[in-house]
C-alpha cells in the first residue's frame, strides 16, 4: 500500500515549500505545510533542520506550533527567527501594542537562543512578507494600508469606519482592479522599516529594551506598485531594493527595480527599462550589485525572452566584462550574464563571496542548478541528475549550496550540493518528512512532430504494466503554458492515477520551457496548431507500446491544459474522456475578464482589431464537433481564467451529443486549496475517467 490509495491519506503528505540558512550555515529553517487536525485547511510550520547530511547531524525539529500557522522565515544576524503568523500570543514592542486582527497575520520573532516567541509588530492590514539584513538588527516588512492614512491609528480607525459603516465597495482610478483571487484595494502594501531590539543583550546591561522599534513606513500611497514585488536589505540595513510595478493608462504594467533609503524614505529607480521587466532582486553580500530576472515583454510577433542580469547598487557597470547590456537606470545599465545560454532562469541566489551567482533553469524535463561569474560571465552546471531543485541557500563558507529537490517521483526535500564541483550527487539531510513511495516508474518519451521538432515527456507507468496486461492511458497537459513537467505535483498528481492503473503521459508541447527560445516561439499565439499537433505526436508514440491499451485513453489538463482539452474536444474523437479543469473556452471574452488582460493583448492582440488570433485559436468555435464526454470544472474565486469560461462551456454543450458534468467550486479558485476540495475533485475525476475509460458504473462521490 501507498499514500496514493486513499486520498486522505495523500493530503496528509507534510510539504516542504521553503528553506532558509541560518547565518552560520549549521541549520536551515525549513516551512513544512500539513492538514490540521480538523482536515478542513491547510497549515504551515517552521522546523529546524541540521545542515549536516542524513545520519550525521540533529533529528529535525519543530520550532513552531499554532492552529493558524507560520510562515515567511528570515533570520537577523544572531540566528533569532523572524516569521509571520495569525496566532494569539504575547506581545511585545510599539509596533505591537494593539490587539492584532484575528484574519491577520502579524510578525514574530523566535530567539536565536529558545524561548517563547514574541509578537513584535501587528499593524491593521496585517503582514504580508518579511526581509532581514544580513550584519544588522534590521528588517522590512510589507503591510497593506489604506490610501491617505498614516501610521497604524490613523489605518485601524479607516478600517473600523468602513466596516461600521458596512461599506466595501472600492473605487478604481486605473487598473488593475484584482489579482489571482483577490479584489485590489481599497488598501494597499506598503513597505515598512523596523529595528529590532536585542533583548539578550539589553538583559545582560541591566535594561529591558523592547524587541522592536515602531514601524515606519517607508513608501506612503504607493498605489499598485508593491502588489507582487521580491524585497530585500543590504547587508547594513541602509538600503531596501525592491520591485516596482508602474501602471500606464491602458493597464499595462511594467516591473521596474527601486531603491530606497531607510533613514529617510528617499526612494530611486534603479533598474527601468521600456519594454522589459525587471524582478526578483537580490542583493549581494558584499552590498554593492543587485542581481535580478530581465524579462522582454512578449509581442505579437514573438514571445520575449528571460535572462539573469547584475547592476551596481551605487553607480557603476556592474563589474565585469559587459555582455548583452541594455542601458537604463542610474546604476550605470544592467550587464546581460546568460547571453550564451538559451533557457530561462528562474530563480537565483548570491554566492557567499560576492563573485557568482547560482540559479535555477528548467532545462529538457529537469530544472537543474547552475554557477555564473560575476567577472567573466562563465556559466557552470553544478547538478545533473533528473532532478528539479529551488529554494537555494549558499553556504557563509562558500563550499555548499542546500536546496529543496523535487523530480516528478519524489517531493521537495532538503539536500546538500557542492558548489566548488559540477555534476555531484546531492546529500539528502534529515529532513521533516520521509520520502513516499511511489505506485509505478517513471521513463522519458519523445516523438518527432509534425515540422521535425523533437517532442519529449515522462511516461508513468503503474505497477504490472507490460504487453500481456497493458494500461488505459491518460493524458494530462500542463498549464502554464510557458512551464515544463519537471517536478513533483501536489495539485496534479500523476501517482494517484497510476494506483489505479493508468498510465500518465506528461508531454512538453511547444510553449513549454527548457527547451530554448525558439521552442517556445514555435506555438506564440497560434495555440491550436503545434502545441496540438505536438500533443498527438508524443501520444501516437505512446500508444505504440505494447505496454499501453490504446483503445482505453483519456485526456485531461488545468489552466492551458484546459484549454487544451476543450481544444481537443473539438478537433478529435480519439478520447473516451476528456476533463478540462479552468479551461481557456471563449478567447475573446476571457481576455477580456482575466486579472491581467494587457499581457495577452500583447501576443494575441486586441479583438477589435485584430480577431484573428482569436479566431483561429478559441475552442468554442468548435463546439458543434465535440462528441467526448466532458467533465468541466473550475473555481468561482477564479480570476486567472475566470469562471464565466466554464459557465458558458457547459451552457454551450447542453443538447449536444457528448455526455457532460460539470464540478463547480464557489470558494476556490485557479487551484483546489482545501483538503477536503482536493479528495473530492480527485473522486470526481477518477469516477468520471472510470466510467468512460474503465466501463465501470458511474459512481458518484458519496459528498457531492
Amino acid at each position: 500500500m501507498t499514500p496514493f490509495r486513499d486520498l486522505h491519506d495523500y493530503v496528509a503528505i507534510p510539504e516542504l515549500t521553503a528553506l532558509r540558512l541560518s547565518p552560520d550555515g549549521t541549520w536551515l529553517a525549513a516551512v513544512v505545510q500539513t492538514v490540521d487536525a480538523e482536515g478542513k485547511k491547510f497549515v504551515s510550520s517552521i522546523w529546524r533542520v541540521d545542515a549536516s547530511p542524513a545520519g550525521h547531524g540533529r533529528p529535525p525539529a519543530r520550532l513552531t506550533r499554532s492552529a493558524e500557522g507560520e510562515g515567511s522565515p528570515a533570520f537577523l544576524p544572531d540566528g533569532s527567527l523572524l516569521f509571520t503568523s495569525q496566532r494569539e500570543g504575547p506581545a511585545a514592542g510599539p509596533g505591537a501594542d494593539s490587539e492584532p486582527a484575528r484574519d491577520k497575520a502579524a510578525l514574530w520573532l523566535l530567539p536565536a537562543g529558545g524561548g517563547e516567541a514574541s509578537r513584535i509588530a501587528a499593524p491593521p492590514g496585517g503582514v504580508a512578507g518579511v526581509a532581514a539584513a544580513r550584519d544588522a538588527r534590521s528588517a522590512i516588512f510589507t503591510s497593506p494600508v489604506l490610501p491617505g492614512t498614516s501610521g497604524g491609528a490613523q489605518d485601524a480607525a479607516r478600517r473600523k469606519a468602513r466596516k461600521d459603516a458596512g461599506v466595501t465597495a472600492i473605487l478604481h482610478e486605473a487598473g488593475p482592479v484584482r489579482y489571482w483571487d483577490h479584489d485590489l484595494g481599497p488598501d494597499s502594501l506598503r513597505l515598512q522599516a523596523a529595528v529590532i531590539g536585542d533583548p539578550g543583550a539589553d538583559a545582560a546591561a541591566g535594561g529591558n529594551a523592547p524587541p522592536a522599534a515602531e514601524p515606519r513606513d517607508l513608501t506612503p500611497d504607493p498605489g499598485r506598485a508593491l502588489d507582487d514585488s521580491h524585497f530585500e536589505l543590504t547587508p547594513d540595513g541602509s538600503l531596501a531594493v525592491a520591485g516596482w510595478a508602474v501602471t500606464d493608462d491602458a493597464a499595462a504594467v511594467t516591473e521596474e527595480i527601486t531603491v530606497i533609503t531607510v533613514a529617510t524614505g528617499e526612494r530611486r529607480t534603479l533598474l527601468s527599462v521600456p519594454g522589459y521587466d525587471f524582478g526578483d532582486p537580490r542583493i549581494s553580500p558584499d552590498g554593492r550589485l543587485v542581481a535580478c530576472l530581465r524579462a522582454a515583454h512578449d509581442s505579437y510577433q514573438s514571445p520575449g525572452d528571460v535572462t539573469l542580469v547584475v547592476a551596481a547598487l551605487h553607480g557603476g557597470t556592474g563589474g565585469g566584462t559587459s555582455k548583452g547590456e541594455v542601458s537604463g537606470g542610474t546604476g550605470g545599465g544592467p550587464r546581460d550574464l546568460l547571453a550564451g545560454l538559451d533557457r530561462r532562469p528562474l530563480e537565483a541566489a548570491w554566492a557567499a563571496d560576492s563573485a557568482s551567482v547560482y540559479f535555477t533553469a528548467d532545462d529538457n524535463g529537469r530544472r537543474p542548478v547552475f554557477r555564473v561569474d560575476i567577472a567573466t560571465a562563465e556559466i557552470t552546471r553544478i547538478t545533473a541528475d533528473d532532478a528539479a531543485y529551488g529554494s537555494l541557500c549558499p553556504a557563509p563558507d562558500g563550499r555548499w549550496v542546500y536546496a529543496l529537490r523535487a523530480a516528478i517521483d519524489e517531493p521537495p526535500a532538503p539536500v546538500r550540493l557542492d558548489a566548488t564541483a559540477a555534476g555531484s550527487d546531492p546529500a539528502r539531510l534529515a529532513g521533516p518528512a520521509g520520502r513516499p513511495g511511489v505506485p509505478g516508474t517513471l521513463t522519458e518519451v519523445q516523438a518527432v512532430a509534425a515540422d521535425g521538432a523533437t517532442v519529449r515527456g515522462w511516461l508513468v507507468l503503474p505497477a504490472g504494466a507490460s504487453a500481456g496486461s497493458p494500461a488505459p492511458l491518460l493524458l494530462w497537459v500542463h498549464g502554464g503554458p510557458v512551464m515544463s513537467w519537471n517536478s513533483w505535483s501536489w495539485r496534479w498528481n500523476p501517482w494517484l492515477m497510476a494506483e489505479r492503473g493508468y498510465a500518465v503521459l506528461l508531454p512538453d508541447p511547444a510553449l513549454s520551457t527548457g527547451y530554448g527560445h525558439d521552442f517556445i516561439a514555435r506555438g506564440h499565439g497560434r495555440w491550436g496548431e503545434a502545441p496540438f499537433t505536438d500533443v498527438m505526436a508524443i501520444t501516437d508514440a505512446v500508444i505504440a507500446r505494447p505496454d499501453i491499451d490504446a483503445a482505453r485513453t483519456a485526456m485531461m489538463g488545468g489552466s492551458f491544459g484546459g484549454y487544451m482539452a476543450n481544444w481537443i474536444a473539438g478537433h478529435t474523437d480519439r478520447f473516451s474522456a476528456i476533463v478540462s479543469h479552468a479551461g481557456l473556452w471563449a478567447l475573446d471574452q476571457m481576455f477580456a475578464t482575466t486579472d491581467l488582460p494587457s499581457y495577452w493583448r500583447r501576443q494575441f492582440g486586441d479583438p477589435l482589431t485584430q480577431p484573428g488570433r482569436y479566431l483561429e485559436n478559441s475552442p468554442n468555435l468548435h463546439v458543434a464537433a465535440i462528441r467526448t464526454p466532458m467533465l468541466v470544472i473550475h473555481g468561482d474565486k477564479d480570476y486567472r481564467v475566470p469562471v464565466g469560461e466554464a459557465l458558458r462551456l457547459w451552457a454551450d454543450l447542453a443538447g449536444r451529443p457528448a455526455d457532460a458534468k460539470f464540478l463547480y467550486f464557489p470558494d476556490e479558485n485557479h487551484w483546489i486549496l482545501t483538503p477536503g476540495h482536493v479528495i473530492v475533485w480527485y473522486e470526481t475525476v477518477l469516477a468520471f475517467l472510470a466510467q468512460h475509460v474503465l466501463g465501470e458504473p458511474w459512481q458518484r462521490p458519496d459528498l457531492l
